[in-house]
C-alpha cells in the first residue's frame, strides 16, 4: 500500500453538547474517508487532504455520543489522585511544590520556599484539601489579574475586568460586558500557558468569535500560540486535578 502523504496537522475547536472541545486535525493525500482516534494525547481526526472542513466536522457529530465517551473515559483515566499529606506534589506555575502539614488552631496554608504548609487543627484531608484550595485561590487572584492588566496593556487593549472563576470545563471566558474569566486551577499550569489563555481571552474583546480574524489577532499577542494550545490540551488533565 502507498504510503499516504502529509499535507497538514492542526489543532481545532469544535462545540459538543455547549462545551468546546480541541481536536488534531490530520490531512493526508491518499487517505480515503474520516477517522477518529481517543488516547492519552486527546481526539486526532484523520481525513484526506481536500476533503471540506464542514464535511469532516458532520462526521464528527455523526459521532459525538462515541467521541464524548471516549474522551471523558481517558480524562478520568488521567486525571492523578491527590494525597492529601506530607509529601504530595502541587503543580504551580509549571513547577512543583510539595505539601507539608503542621498542627494549628485554624485552617491556614502559606508557601515556604518549594513547600506549601498547611495547618490544621486535625490534619484530616479534607481540612488540608481546603486549606490547598484557598490558597491556590489567593494567589490565582494575583497572580491572573497581574497577567490580565500586562497583557492588555502590552496588546494596546483597555484593560478588561477580571474575575476568577471554578469552572473545571473551560480555562477561561469573555463576555460583552468586557469582563474576563479565568480558572484558578490554570495558576497550575507553566506562565507560558498561562499567557496564551490571557491573550486567547484579550483577542475575544476584539472578536466575539473563533473567525481566522480572531486567530490572527491570538497570533499577534502570542505568536507561539498554536504549541502552546496544543500543549496545554495535552497536559490541562494534570491541572484539573482538584
Amino acid at each position: 500500500m502507498a504510503a499516504r502523504e502529509l499535507v497538514s496537522r492542526d489543532l481545532h475547536r469544535l462545540a459538543f453538547a455547549g462545551e468546546p472541545l480541541d481536536y488534531v486535525l490530520v490531512r493526508r493525500r491518499g487517505r480515503r474517508g474520516v477517522g477518529l482516534k481517543v488516547d492519552e494525547t486527546g481526539l486526532t481526526v484523520s481525513a484526506p487532504s481536500t476533503m471540506p472542513l464542514a464535511r469532516i466536522e458532520a462526521v464528527m457529530r455523526d459521532s459525538e455520543r462515541w467521541i464524548l465517551k471516549k474522551v471523558g473515559e481517558w480524562r478520568l483515566r488521567q486525571v492523578p489522585l491527590v494525597a492529601w499529606e506530607d509529601g504530595a506534589p502541587l503543580p504551580y506555575l509549571g513547577s512543583t511544590l510539595t505539601l507539608r502539614t503542621s498542627p494549628g488552631t485554624r485552617v491556614r496554608a502559606e508557601r515556604r520556599d518549594r513547600d506549601l504548609v498547611v495547618a490544621t487543627p486535625a490534619r484530616a484531608a479534607e481540612e488540608i484539601r481546603r486549606g490547598v484550595v484557598a490558597w491556590y485561590k489567593r494567589v490565582a487572584h494575583a497572580h491572573l489579574g497581574e497577567r490580565v492588566a500586562t497583557l492588555s496593556l502590552r496588546a494596546a487593549i483597555s484593560p478588561p475586568r477580571f474575575v476568577l472563576s471554578s469552572a473545571m470545563g473551560r480555562w477561561g471566558s469573555c463576555n460583552s460586558r468586557r469582563e474576563v474569566r479565568l480558572a484558578w486551577r490554570l495558576v497550575k499550569a507553566p506562565p507560558e500557558m498561562v499567557d496564551y489563555v490571557v491573550c486567547h481571552e484579550l483577542a475575544h474583546l476584539k472578536h466575539m468569535n473563533h473567525s481566522a480574524a480572531f486567530w490572527a489577532e491570538v497570533e499577534r499577542q502570542c505568536p507561539d500560540y498554536r504549541r502552546l494550545r496544543t500543549a496545554l490540551f495535552a497536559t490541562d488533565h494534570v491541572y484539573r486535578s482538584f
